[in-house]
């Protein structure tokens, strides 16, 4: 386990790498116009657009930028903030709390009530609790995000008047937000772990297991359950960087101060470097969740070995 483990840390490493190259090279090739010109403005002087492009290191031959790129993003240095006039990486990390919070309590919620649906379903099948939360599921996971929020919105905040709309200084301000983006979690985990019950509890040492007369909770907790995890931990890890694109909409239609909200101001400001850094973190920040995911495999299901 021990060599399985320590195999994904190094295979994560040269993936970060292709990130970095990928983040760097979308905003040098990827995108049309001068970004000097672009930060500048129209009426901005010769002059100033070079200091722009100096202070950048957009005077210089790609592959030296891209060497610079490395080092600086090495020692934790993404350049400075066009807007903010400060280190990108302290502008992000005080965004980054808001919007890891907000995404781990959406995953949390997500995969809480996702497995309670499913295992329910499977246990009720073909009964008239399984239709109603099939016909939740397929709707809920149907609807557009943006749609779900400004719903939410229109009825808590504006109709009945209980909670905030946006901001983020109580514990009540993320109820609406994480309610946004886990609903859909719900609906794809309770597909799964359903469509998964369904099958173990049709497998032979499930009936061995009853034969023996233990508890149907320690045959549904103990056996079936544990069976039916791997493939939803996969969909947790890869539906959490899926929550953290998700929350660039979420965040900016409640006002939350995250990274969602960063994102969306750099692009209106032409903020390159912040555009940089925030995508980047984003990407490191989902593979390190995926690490997490590979990791757990080896303790949720010891079988697994690394070939």
């Amino acid at each position: 386990m021990n060599q399985y483990i320590m195999r994904r840390v190094v295979l994560a490493i040269p993936l970060i790498l292709v990130v970095i190259t990928i983040v760097f090279l979308m905003l040098r090739l990827g995108l049309p116009g001068d970004p000097a010109q672009i930060m500048a403005g129209d009426r901005a002087t010769p002059e100033l657009i070079a200091q722009i492009r100096e202070n950048l290191g957009l005077d210089r031959p790609l592959f030296e930028q891209y060497l610079i790129f490395l080092r600086n993003a090495a020692q934790g240095d993404l350049g400075r903030s066009v807007k903010f006039r400060e280190p990108v990486v302290d502008v992000i990390m005080n965004a980054f709390p808001f919007t890891i919070t907000l995404t781990l309590a959406s995953v949390i919620a997500g995969t809480f009530f996702g497995i309670l649906v499913g295992v329910l379903t499977a246990l009720k099948r073909a009964t008239w609790v399984d239709n109603f939360a099939t016909v939740f599921v397929v709707f809920f996971y149907s609807i557009p995000t943006f749609w779900l929020g400004l719903m939410l919105i229109l009825i808590f905040s504006v109709g009945l008047r209980i909670l905030p709309v946006q901001g983020a200084s109580t514990p009540q301000h993320f109820i609406l937000p994480t309610i946004n983006l886990a609903v859909g979690q719900i609906a794809l985990i309770a597909r799964l772990t359903r469509s998964g019950m369904i099958e173990v509890l049709n497998a032979d040492y499930i009936r061995t297991a009853r034969a023996k007369g233990l508890s149907e909770r320690a045959v549904i907790t103990r056996h079936t359950l544990k069976n039916v995890l791997i493939p939803i931990v996969t969909v947790v890890g890869l539906s959490f960087g899926g929550l953290l694109g998700g929350a660039i909409i979420t965040e900016s239609i409640f006002g939350l101060p995250g990274v969602g909200l960063l994102v969306i101001d750099a692009i209106n400001n032409r903020d390159y470097p912040m555009i940089q850094g925030t995508v980047l973190l984003v990407a490191i920040t989902f593979i390190f969740v995926n690490l997490i995911v590979d990791i757990l495999y080896a303790f949720i299901d010891p079988r697994i070995h690394y070939n």
